[in-house]
């Protein structure tokens, strides 16, 4: 019996072990119920406030950029405003500078000009010491000013009239208040215009009268404007008053004026922004949101096709303007040789509109018809696709009006973008002006040229005097002896024949000699044709040897000659070749005209080098004769040498400057370089070379 409490107690436990287990079960499903709704009423609420928060930003956003709206078109108002004050501030110092003081209408001027200027109080007329003269009140108000200024008012507009003297523009006082006859006043300022005769018009102006009738009328309802001091003080104020319950916007803009800094001001009225019409913006935005989120991709490539579409655009745009500035002429062909494009350069160059140009092909209208058989065929050649040489050709071209110039041709592929050639781009460059500016530059060179040679020969006429002395001295020698002889009694007929015979052959050979010498001057003085020959080295060096010959007796000078044998002929303009050679020879024997020295000896020399010799800017392959002058002077000291080609600058005091300076343009223009060097034992050896002509022999 005592077993049966514990056995009753283990049952019961049993029993309840299941209850215990649904129990704990509907517990977790109560809980995941609660947890499920819970989370799901998070959610809406969540959306909620970020659908109240969304809708809440909108309408804030609303109310700001209508605030920002209002803000804006007041400040562009304000721009406007001041821009429309300085403009009429600016047309009536020209009115007034316009009003006429040297005529006995000035006061019905001036009155007139009040009558259309209603913020004119009154224009002064004062002299160049600020005397009145006279003055205009205007009709529409009473009289506020005296003609006696006070000292303060006085000085003001004394000085301000001196600073419109020095600028030459009108200049303002600053403002003042004019106290008026009813106990009230207004804020004024004058401008002061310098007159020509030395006198000063002067207009007083109504900062209130100013507003009215050059700003106000530009004003919109429930707006203010006001003339203020940079400190902020209020100079004159028109417009409608504030409306209680309205905010206030403000829009400051600085008015410069030659002597006075104001500000314009413009206040407008505005009731807050409205509640409700931007809760309605905001739901409707909500709702365009899910219409927005459907077009997106479609606004996306709208947008992609538009930025596209503009990109080219303004790619054709900014090449179109580049190609309309250039002066190079451009024309592009198809491949089989039709014109597509030019450019206006090229039909500016031409004198052919591009509808009389675009679809030609073939013998085009600005071939010379003498060169059209010629530019077929090379048209053909470019065609076939032989590429052009990228430094260029010169062609010539035909006007619509008949008339040739020559051109520079540039040619390029034209490739398209997938890389295939579609036809070939040319560019032109017109050298009329290039030629013009050479021919005017080549003309220059050669009187400066002959004015060298003429000084040359001027320096040289006290040796021409005394060689043509000597023959002219043996030719009157010998026809007095002739006359002499022709007298019957001073000796036999056939003996006096025999000597008179005698007397003209040596009166011949001296004026030989005589002309001899002449013709030596006249060839080198006389202007040639600039034209380039071939010729032998040693010909150049005889030209000038009778002229050298002349200065080298005079100062007992030795010539030494070296021209090598089977020298081949240069390609020159002798005139300009022998002038060097003449100059290089006086100045190296001028070199050894020295008491001290006793040796005096000049080489003339001519030989062949190779092209890496001393031929300057000569080519690979080209033959070159190089030409020395040497003496055995003082030579060239380090600063002379640093001048020693600048034009006009010469060691000696009658010396033109001009010498060696010609004698290297001459030498580079004939692709050739003119070097010195000191000489051995001393002196100078002046060295240039001559490019040898194309298949030219050698002489002998």
């Amino acid at each position: 019996m005592s077993h049966l409490p514990a056995a009753a107690s283990a049952a019961a436990d049993t029993d309840d072990s299941p209850r215990r287990g649904v129990r704990w079960r509907r517990v977790g499903a109560l809980y995941r119920r609660v947890r499920a709704v819970w989370q799901r009423w998070f959610l809406w609420a969540l959306l909620a406030v970020l659908v109240l928060a969304l809708v809440s930003t909108v309408v804030w956003l609303a109310g700001r950029h209508e605030v920002q709206q209002v803000q804006e078109g007041l400040e562009r108002d304000a721009a406007d405003a001041a821009a429309d004050l300085r403009n009429g501030l600016q047309r009536n110092a020209q009115s007034l500078r316009a009003l006429r003081t040297d005529t006995e209408h000035w006061q019905d001027d001036a009155r007139e000009l009040l009558r259309v200027h209603r913020e004119w109080l009154r224009i002064q007329w004062l002299d160049a010491r600020m005397t009145l003269r006279d003055s205009a009140i205007t009709p529409y108000r009473m009289p506020l000013f005296n003609d006696e200024m006070r000292a303060p008012d006085l000085a003001d507009l004394r000085q301000t009239c001196l600073a419109a003297r020095v600028e030459g523009n009108p200049v303002y006082t600053p403002s003042r208040f004019v106290v008026m006859a009813n106990g009230g006043g207004l804020e004024s300022v004058q401008v002061c215009v310098a007159l020509g005769s030395g006198g000063y018009l002067v207009a007083a102006y109504s900062l209130r009268d100013t507003l009215t009738e050059l700003v106000a009328p530009t004003l919109r309802r429930g707006q203010e404007v006001s003339l203020v001091e940079p400190d902020g003080t209020r100079l004159a104020v028109v417009g409608a008053p504030r409306r209680s319950g309205t905010r206030v916007f403000t829009a400051l803009q600085a008015i410069e004026l030659p002597g006075v800094r104001l500000g314009l001001r413009i206040d407008g009225w505005r009731a807050a922004p409205d509640l409700f019409p931007n809760v309605l913006t905001g739901l409707v935005t909500f709702i365009s949101i899910a219409l927005v989120s459907v077009l997106i991709l479609l606004a996306r490539d709208t947008r992609r096709r538009i930025k596209a579409e503009r990109d080219l655009a303004d790619s054709l745009a900014f090449r179109k303007a580049m190609e309309d500035s250039v002066v190079t002429g451009l024309r592009a062909r198809d491949l089989q040789g039709r014109i597509t494009y030019v450019n206006p350069a090229f039909c500016e160059m031409v004198g052919f509109s591009a509808d009389e140009l675009i679809g030609q092909h073939g013998q085009l209208p600005y071939w010379p018809t003498e060169l059209a058989h010629e530019y077929e065929q090379r048209q053909a050649v470019r065609l076939a696709g032989v590429a052009p040489p990228r430094e260029g050709f010169e062609s010539v071209f035909m006007r619509k009006d008949g008339t040739r110039f020559p051109v520079l041709i540039f040619e390029a592929p034209l490739i398209n973008a997938d890389r295939r050639q579609t036809g070939w781009m040319s560019a032109f460059v017109d050298l009329s002006e290039q030629r013009r500016v050479e021919e005017l530059s080549r003309a220059s060179q050669e009187r400066l040229q002959a004015s060298a040679r003429l000084a040359t020969v001027g320096e040289m006429a006290s040796l021409l005097s005394h060689e043509l002395t000597q023959p002219l001295a043996a030719i009157a020698s010998y026809a007095t002896g002739s006359l002499n002889l022709l007298d019957p009694a001073a000796q036999p007929a056939d003996q006096a024949a025999d000597d008179v015979r005698v007397a003209l052959t040596r009166i011949a050979d001296q004026a030989g000699r005589a002309g001899r010498v002449i013709r030596s001057v006249h060839d080198f003085v006389r202007r040639r044709e600039g034209a380039r020959e071939a010729v032998a080295p040693g010909r150049l060096i005889d030209a000038v040897l009778p002229l050298v010959q002349l200065q080298a007796r005079k100062l007992a000078v030795r010539i030494d000659l070296r021209v090598a044998p089977g020298l081949p002929a240069v390609l020159c303009d002798p005139t300009l070749v022998e002038q060097v050679l003449l100059n290089l020879a006086r100045n190296g024997m001028q070199a050894m005209d020295m008491p001290g020295i006793t040796r005096r000896e000049l080489r003339l020399q001519a030989v062949p080098v190779s092209s890496g010799g001393d031929a300057g800017a000569a080519g690979p392959r080209r033959r070159w004769v190089e030409f020395a002058v040497a003496d055995l002077g003082v030579g060239i000291d380090e600063q002379v040498e640093q001048r020693l080609f600048t034009p006009f600058y010469s060691t000696r005091g009658d010396g033109m400057g001009l010498g060696l300076s010609l004698c290297r343009t001459v030498v580079e223009q004939h692709g050739g370089a003119l070097v010195h060097e000191p000489n051995r034992p001393r002196g100078t050896v002046f060295r240039f070379t001559l490019a040898v002509a194309e298949g030219a022999a050698s002489s002998g």
